[in-house]
């Protein structure tokens, strides 16, 4: 039997490179393991994490050990681990499914097993499928191919654990304790005596998550004036948190970048100059003024601009590099066919419009200005780590369906549906994002996604996060809210949920399928 093992690095930890697969000669067992430990055992500024974890993987001699020993960490991951002297091969996912990790299982046509971070796009040999994070997954080869109907039906992946043993860990059940009704926000500028300490502990509990995750990347010496971290930046109460915390544990002689992206969308263009006219009907001949004509200042670039003044009032010694980055219809369809073929098998039209948004702000080139009245010069950001807000919305409640839960079912439902909000984050397409984004050599990182910040915000009463009684950009994700107004950013703290396909204009970009679901599969590129 073959085993072919293949890995590479961005080369995030430690003071050299390292090669992988991790192993240590021939016989020996082997890793490969994408992600980053950040928690559950101690690992020095200095030190590799997946060197440090083959060494503890060496060590184990039975599953339950192997599973023992990456249930005590904490961080993205996705690993495939070779133990030489049982011939078991494990693999995973971290619980949240913050890493891509796909698997082809044996058939007729391609009779071979295959795991990886990487798609293969619509490909007839291939049937991919994300991996479950529910459990520790265990291939025991010496059972492969030891008869000829073994052979006729190649390899059969089963766990190797019962079912009391499979879970790895998994994030804490949403606190049921119902609020007093009596209790209400009215606004912003008030803080009731009961949320004050709620606040000053998701504060610090949100900024320990963001110091794990920016203080150990490496900064060659020749290149400590550039940026080491972005921050994929809406302008909304997320993003612009992270941007503001990120900035206590980042030397202040390097930059931040903010990448905030806008797309030329035919549609919208079309109708703001329809509307213009009286709602007259665009003629053929203005087809090409469309481009000539575009304005870039989307929802999200409005936002955006605001919020980086706010930043720059906040942290004045800091360089924010707010980067425009533009996207002409035409590029978005050059690049079609490449992200459909990343994201796979995610494959539908909401698919197509959030990797499309990812896809291009994690590549990072586009202009930034000294000042918002200066001429535009062309960047692109160095930066190998792009910190993401995703999360918050689930875990303080963000969404409309929280206040329509409340409408009809009250505080119960409303903890039912935050409950829901949890279990659903490791099928939430995390993957899709992390193959879209890497694929720009680029990692993403989601402080509200540690689990050590989301088992906090679980156990706060519901009441504490949110308030479905009180306005839209008050009652929503109130905690996160309060804390924004607590650090100073004041405009951040009272703004609006908007998705980011919506924000950037990534959505609905073309007549027929833009009108489509965002479930409903994708015209697929031809």
């Amino acid at each position: 039997m073959d085993l072919t093992f293949f890995s590479s690095e961005l080369r995030l930890r430690g003071d050299e490179p390292v090669v992988q697969p991790h192993h240590a000669g021939h016989g020996s067992d082997v890793l490969c393991f994408n992600g980053e430990i950040f928690d559950g055992i101690d690992i020095q500024l200095h030190e590799n994490d997946g060197r440090k974890l083959y060494k503890m993987l060496q060590g184990c001699r039975t599953p339950d050990q192997v599973r023992d020993c990456i249930g005590s960490i904490e961080g993205p991951y996705a690993f495939v681990f070779y133990q030489h002297s049982t011939q078991n091969i494990f693999f995973a996912r971290d619980p949240l499914g913050r890493r891509s990790l796909l698997i082809h299982r044996p058939t007729e046509q391609n009779p071979h097993f295959i795991l990886t971070s990487v798609s293969a796009g619509y490909h007839s040999r291939y049937q991919l499928e994300e991996l479950d994070t529910t459990a520790l997954f265990c291939l025991a080869l010496r059972r492969v191919g030891g008869s000829q109907s073994d052979q006729r039906n190649p390899l059969k992946l089963t766990s190797a654990f019962p079912s009391a043993l499979r879970p790895i860990s998994s994030p804490s059940r949403v606190n049921r304790a119902l609020p007093d009704n009596s209790l209400l926000l009215s606004s912003l500028n008030t803080v009731p005596d009961f949320l004050s300490a709620a606040i000053d502990d998701l504060i610090r509990e949100l900024d320990n998550s963001i110091r794990l995750q920016v203080q150990t990347i490496p900064q060659p010496r020749q290149d400590a004036d550039k940026s080491s971290v972005a921050v994929l930046f809406s302008g909304g109460i997320d993003s612009t948190v992270l941007a503001f915390l990120a900035h206590r544990h980042i030397p202040l002689e390097e930059p931040i970048d903010l990448l905030n992206v806008a797309f030329e969308n035919p549609r919208k263009i079309q109708g703001n100059v329809a509307g213009s006219n009286k709602r007259k009907k665009v003629k053929k001949d203005n087809d090409e003024q469309l481009s000539s004509d575009v304005s870039w200042l989307v929802p999200d670039r409005v936002s955006g601009l605001k919020e980086t003044e706010e930043l720059r009032r906040l942290c004045p010694g800091r360089r924010w590099n707010f980067i425009e980055i533009n996207i002409p219809y035409q590029e978005y369809q050059e690049a079609r066919e490449t992200v459909e073929s990343l994201m796979f098998p995610s494959q539908t039209v909401m698919d197509l419009s959030l990797a499309m948004a990812l896809y291009f702000a994690s590549r990072g080139k586009g202009i930034v200005r000294e000042r918002p009245d200066a001429p535009p010069e062309p960047y692109t950001s160095p930066a190998k780590v792009l910190l993401n807000g995703l999360g918050s919305d689930e875990l303080f409640g963000g969404y409309g369906r929280h206040r329509t839960a409340y409408t009809t079912g009250g505080w119960s439902a409303v903890i039912n549906e935050l409950q829901l909000e949890l279990d659903r984050i490791p099928t939430r397409n995390l993957g899709r994002d992390d193959r879209v984004i890497s694929s720009h050599g680029k990692e993403t990182r989601h402080p509200f996604l540690s689990l050590t910040f989301l088992n906090f915000v679980a156990q706060l009463p519901v009441h504490y996060k949110m308030d479905p009684r009180a306005e839209p950009g008050v009652g929503d994700k109130m905690l996160l809210r309060l804390a924004a107004r607590k650090l100073g950013l004041i405009e951040a703290s009272s703004r609006r949920k908007r998705a980011m396909q919506f924000g950037s204009h990534s959505a609905r970009m073309e007549g027929g399928e833009s009108e489509r679901r965002g479930d409903l599969l994708v015209t697929r590129v031809t």
